[in-house]
């Protein structure tokens, strides 16, 4: 077991099943089922949340997911890997097989830059072993995640053992630096607030010039302003097109693109998928 002191926390605790904005699946899509849960208290500030996918397939059968992933960084460990991944700045695909799983940890804005020891500049799109971050960490954290994982991957209280291991690890990043509770509260702005649409809106909130915000979002998430706001206007235009509610020129309206072309450039150029390509991912007939 890892020789790390545990947080006095009160350890994570689970989260009702939601809807990822950033995951673009069927809703008859039964290849997995995810168990998600919250970070104890002392790591709210580094991690978003934890999630744990357990699938089983047939022979020869397989099920590709694909993510618009968020502005963070992410740690994926599973029975064959243990990995560190910055952000992806085009849609995501895993294609899952057999019977398996993975332990994840989808960490805040803040996060990265602490976790690598400097900027993330280098890291956009950019996945390593996790002992390139986490050093002699890495091995002994994977085998102690593994360990509580083994006899039933299904089973919340193994998923909460394998998550005591994770924290153990991560209790060390904390607590986070000034900077990092900025660029928490910046990025947290951007996604809630649909009428954000130009960095200087970003520069006249947080009072800071636009060369500057660039530095910090360039070091803290390896990406820009102008990133952010795209980011999340795809994942507005995508939950739209989950819902069905509008057709695509209305969508395009309402978030604020010139016309529907402007829209399904936007998505092609991120996804390769047109918005009634999407719409059909989500079983709904474009409109």
């Amino acid at each position: 077991m890892l020789g790390l002191m545990k947080p006095d926390s009160g350890g994570p605790r689970p989260l009702p099943e939601l809807d990822e904005r950033a995951h673009l699946h069927r809703p008859d899509d039964r290849s997995h089922r995810i168990w998600r849960y919250a970070p104890s208290p002392l790591l709210t500030e580094l991690v978003e949340r934890y999630w744990i996918p357990v699938w089983s397939l047939p022979a020869g059968a397989e099920a590709v997911q694909r993510v618009l992933q968020y502005p963070v960084a992410l740690i994926v460990i599973d029975a064959a890997a243990a990995r560190f991944a910055g952000v992806t700045s085009a849609m995501s695909s895993v294609t899952l097989e057999g019977d398996a799983y993975a332990v994840g940890v989808m960490f805040r804005p803040s996060a990265g830059a602490l976790i690598v020891g400097g900027s993330m500049a280098d890291w956009t799109d950019r996945t390593a072993a996790l002992g390139e971050v986490l050093a002699d960490d890495a091995d002994a954290l994977a085998i102690d995640v593994r360990a509580a994982m083994a006899a039933d991957p299904h089973d919340p209280s193994a998923h909460l053992a394998a998550l005591d291991g994770v924290e153990r690890v991560l209790a060390r990043f904390v607590p986070v630096d000034a900077e990092g509770l900025l660029v928490n509260e910046i990025v947290a702005w951007v996604e809630a607030s649909s009428d954000v649409v130009r960095v200087s809106q970003l520069c006249e909130r947080f009072d800071v010039g636009e060369r500057a915000l660039q530095r910090l979002t360039r070091r803290r998430l390896g990406i820009t302003p102008k990133w952010l706001i795209r980011r999340r206007r795809l994942h507005e235009a995508t939950e739209a097109l989950r819902a069905g509610d509008m057709g695509i020129a209305e969508v395009a309206a309402r978030l604020g693109y010139a016309d529907q072309a402007h829209l399904t450039r936007d998505l092609r150029s991120v996804t390769d998928l047109t918005p009634a390509q999407i719409a059909r991912l989500f079983g709904r007939a474009a409109r």
